[in-house]
């Protein structure tokens, strides 16, 4: 399931992004205390959405959960779209928005993208706001102050900043992904990773015997890094035994992949020296 954020009214939405006094009923009536917020309401969405899946949101589910009708939070959340769109950047609040540079751009950096990594593991739904429209929230926003403000210290130019922040951005958020869909699985298909390998591996040798001659580099593949890695076989035991095999997998690709990243940009730092200076 993807979400495309901004299918909302656009004035109304960006007015209760932004928190606007005159988006929403709690703003100047006078009288007592309204016992609803849209604070409250998006905290609500966000606990659902965390435990079930977005899939799980919906107006009237949020407002079981409060103790109302659904009915009854229309007056500050127009709808649904609206809703994921303010869920989706109050999640992000939660980033730290400070990385020092003392040493460096390269370890604020690493530590901008890991902390943004575990925010997609504890939001999984979050993958699923499509990154072709952008919410426009505050929140949002400061994500992308914070990102933008490490990178400005490697001296390198906009243009090249520009495509660097959405290659940052797509890796962790693709490796995520692989982990989130891991986890899920086993639930969403009432089989095991184990079940799963171990069916389809004597079904293949079967039906497939001339995979080695017809893949050998593949194979090649398998067997050494099975042999390096010390395991019998590659989907061999895994190293940590809280944490499913393929999830730790999906977890050091996302660390390799971070480790190449970092150092292909402190190698087009280096190239861009005599121009653009270090930091």
């Amino acid at each position: 399931m993807v979400v495309f954020a901004g299918q909302g009214d656009i004035r109304r939405s960006l007015a209760l992004l932004w928190r606007i006094p005159a988006a929403n009923s709690e703003r100047t009536a006078p009288g007592p205390k309204p016992a609803l917020s849209v604070d409250v309401i998006v905290d609500a969405g966000i606990a659902i959405a965390d435990a079930s899946g977005i899939s799980a949101v919906s107006m009237r589910e949020v407002g079981r959960r409060l103790g109302r009708t659904g009915m009854a939070l229309y007056t500050y959340v127009p709808s649904k779209d609206e809703l994921v769109d303010l869920m989706y950047d109050r999640s992000l609040a939660e980033l730290p928005t400070a990385y020092a540079t003392d040493a460096g751009w390269r370890p604020a950096l690493a530590a901008w993208m890991r902390d943004y990594w575990a925010f997609c593991l504890r939001h999984p739904w979050t993958l699923q706001v499509s990154q072709a429209r952008p919410v426009l929230g505050p929140h949002e926003n400061t994500m992308l102050e914070t990102l933008v403000g490490i990178l400005y210290t490697t001296g390198l130019p906009a243009r090249t900043l520009r495509r660097v922040v959405g290659t940052l951005v797509n890796h962790v958020r693709g490796a995520a992904q692989t982990v989130v869909d891991t986890r899920q699985a086993t639930a969403a298909t009432g089989v095991t990773d184990d079940a799963w390998w171990s069916a389809r591996s004597a079904a293949f040798a079967e039906l497939v015997p001339d995979f080695a001659e017809r893949f050998p580099t593949v194979v090649r593949l398998a067997r050494e890094a099975a042999a390096e890695s010390g395991s019998p076989a590659e989907s061999g035991p895994p190293a940590d035994a809280e944490r499913p095999y393929l999830e730790q997998v999906a977890t050091d690709t996302f660390d390799l992949g971070l480790a190449v990243l970092l150092d292909g940009l402190e190698a087009m730092v280096r190239r861009d020296q005599p121009l653009a200076g270090r930091t």
